[in-house]
């Protein structure tokens, strides 16, 4: 391949990436608003058509009192996005206060950071969360702060290192050189390069809070059992699985498994857009 036609691909790939971003990005907005739309859908009963296999009339059947299941699975999916957007943006807030403090500060401050991380990355990850939302008391708030507190590490680690390359450029050492403040070198310097590493990051974390969200309220520890969320879905479908009610166990697992997907292919294509090694895109 000659070098113009190199040049003239190199677009197109990109154009591809930003398509794919879009399109997914577009169902998952889609997803929102048609479960705020199906809210009031997705609590209505209808005890005549109780346990309903899926038709043209519900495409996702109906539950043990009647209700749309399709309405409820939208509704479930757009809590459960809402719940993983929250937990994941205090996580990576989380994420860069620590690690700009470990890298600014250094010395005492770093080697707490640092342990920290360590720490919460030798817990088992899935019995942190049930344990967090036990002594929370359980409900949405709870499964907000246990995600959030237990997402940050991971991020943490790699922001401090890019952090640490940020640091030890000519630009900060003149910058402390005429005495800027450890503040203001966070927020001038390395704020603006770690922008684009803070957003990516965020994004990759929305499939393991949106995971971890369902997998709270399977087992109780989770959002209110009266509302639609997967998790509660999913609890719900195991008592009617053996009599045959496929559909309400199967249908809401994976509409949770795709929009996990879609999100998942958003961070990874801007992963891939921001990366330098990436420029070729």
């Amino acid at each position: 391949m000659t070098a113009v036609a190199a040049a003239g691909h190199l677009p197109d790939r990109r154009r591809r990436t930003l398509w794919w971003i879009a399109s997914a990005l577009a169902v998952v907005l889609g997803v929102v608003v048609a479960g705020t739309l199906g809210a009031d859908a997705a609590q209505t009963t209808g005890l005549a058509d109780r346990n309903l296999g899926p038709s043209w009339e519900h495409l996702f059947g109906t539950d043990r009192l009647g209700r749309d299941m399709l309405a409820r699975t939208l509704a479930g999916l757009r809590l459960s996005l809402l719940v993983g957007t929250s937990a994941a943006l205090i996580s990576a807030a989380i994420a860069v206060v620590l690690a700009c403090a470990a890298v600014v500060f250094g010395g005492v401050v770093d080697r707490v950071v640092s342990w920290l991380v360590d720490a919460f990355l030798a817990l088992p990850h899935l019995v942190l969360l049930i344990l967090l939302a036990f002594a929370l008391g359980g409900g949405t708030q709870a499964v907000v702060i246990a995600v959030a507190v237990t997402h940050w590490p991971t991020l943490t680690r790699v922001l401090r290192g890019h952090a640490r390359h940020v640091v030890t450029s000519d630009y900060v050492a003149v910058a402390r050189g005429l005495g800027r403040s450890g503040w203001s070198i966070a927020t001038g310097h390395l704020a603006r390069h770690l922008l684009g590493h803070v957003v990516v990051g965020t994004v990759l974390l929305f499939p393991h809070a949106i995971l971890h969200e369902a997998a709270l309220s399977f087992l109780g520890l989770g959002v209110d059992p009266a509302g639609p969320s997967i998790g509660v879905l999913l609890a719900e479908s195991m008592r009617y699985l053996t009599a045959g009610a496929w559909w309400l166990a199967l249908l809401p697992g994976l509409c949770l498994l795709v929009v996990v997907k879609l999100v998942d292919t958003i961070g990874e294509n801007a992963r891939a857009l921001v990366d330098p090694r990436s420029v070729h895109l």
